[in-house]
């Protein structure tokens, strides 16, 4: 675990939040001069030039490559699932991360479409948090010790990280930080997950209005709003985005539960997700509202909802495809075409 000269947990994170690097800004400059020399109208390929040249930003190079690019699945479970807020029972999470394993589900065979490795991060699948409506997620040391394990997403040098999760009832826990980090009714920031309806639903809004509610003395810190309602994937993705920008890779984010990891550290830094990109919009309602309030546009608009970094997968293939334009098209001056 990381160790600090206060010897609070929280201050270490607060200090790598301290210490987070910013793009080349030489090297996106040399990128953007590339893409107005490449053989298209100005701003003809979209978004896709914007990728490139960010990305060239983070690799500190004109003509960046991802060659590594890897999806990190973190798993956990929760205490709160036993209220029966998800229509799926809690062991589901053990036996979908033995799937994933398998090579069975939907986002192995994504990564294998595009040449990702995958890696699953069981998170105590047997020791679930405390129910959030009673208790804190997280004590200020498992909390960042977790956020510490999550940094270990970066350890196979990847230069591209996808992230995933698989919990039965995160995204209870996701509508929580969210209702706890932005306010509001806990009515807006729940939705079906899984498929919650009817009572199901009803129990879902509840557990997050009645969580919130216990922990309102501590919502001004984002910290505190993760270890209270949070959940240890949550908090070890919050871990993986940070060491990312540590070490200027980019993050590819997934669905409504990577985003509330991301959110927490947005709180903490406005600039603390410029090296992410939201990977697809899903179909759970308020998942826009929280990319609009993150500044993030997502990539792909697929109507999915099925977590376990699919949507975050999906999206390599458009990131391969805006450095494949960028590296390999001809400039007007290399094929002789006139430029306007």
């Amino acid at each position: 675990m990381l160790r600090s000269a206060t010897g609070l947990p929280f201050d270490d994170i607060r200090n790598l939040v301290a210490q987070m690097p910013g793009p080349d800004e030489a090297a996106r400059a040399a990128a953007a001069e590339r893409q107005r020399q490449l053989v298209k109208p100005p701003g003809a390929l979209g978004r896709l030039e914007e990728i490139a040249i960010r990305i060239a930003g983070w690799q500190g190079r004109e003509i960046p490559a991802i060659n590594r690019p890897t999806v990190a699945v973190f798993a956990a479970t929760h205490g709160v699932a036993g209220r029966g807020v998800s229509p799926y029972p809690p062991e589901v999470t053990k036996q979908m991360v033995a799937t994933f394993t398998n090579g069975k589900a939907a986002v192995n065979q994504i990564c294998g479409v595009f040449g990702a490795g995958l890696r699953v991060f069981d998170l105590a699948l047997d020791l679930p948090t405390p129910d959030i409506v009673e208790q804190d997620a997280l004590t200020e040391a498992e909390c960042a010790a977790t956020m510490a394990f999550g940094m270990e997403a970066l350890a196979g040098e990847p230069d591209l990280l996808c992230l995933g999760e698989m919990g039965i009832g995160n995204t209870t826990v996701a509508a929580a930080i969210f209702h706890g980090l932005y306010g509001g009714e806990a009515e807006e920031w729940v939705g079906p997950g899984t498929g919650s309806t009817g009572e199901v639903l009803a129990r879902k809004i509840a557990a997050v209005r009645a969580a919130v509610a216990r922990s309102k003395a501590h919502l001004d810190d984002p910290l505190e709003v993760l270890r209270k309602l949070g959940g240890r994937e949550v908090a070890a993705m919050a871990g993986a985005i940070l060491a990312a920008r540590l070490q200027r890779v980019p993050v590819v984010l997934d669905g409504y539960v990577v985003t509330a990891a991301a959110a927490v550290l947005k709180a903490l830094d406005p600039t603390a997700l410029d090296h992410c990109f939201a990977g697809h919009v899903s179909a759970e309602p308020a998942h826009r509202v929280v990319l609009e309030r993150l500044g993030l546009r997502p990539l792909l608009d697929l109507d999915m909802r099925l977590g376990e970094g699919s949507g975050a997968a999906l999206a390599i293939g458009v990131v391969k495809a805006a450095l494949a334009c960028h590296a390999g098209m001809s400039t007007f001056a290399e094929a002789g075409v006139a430029d306007a």
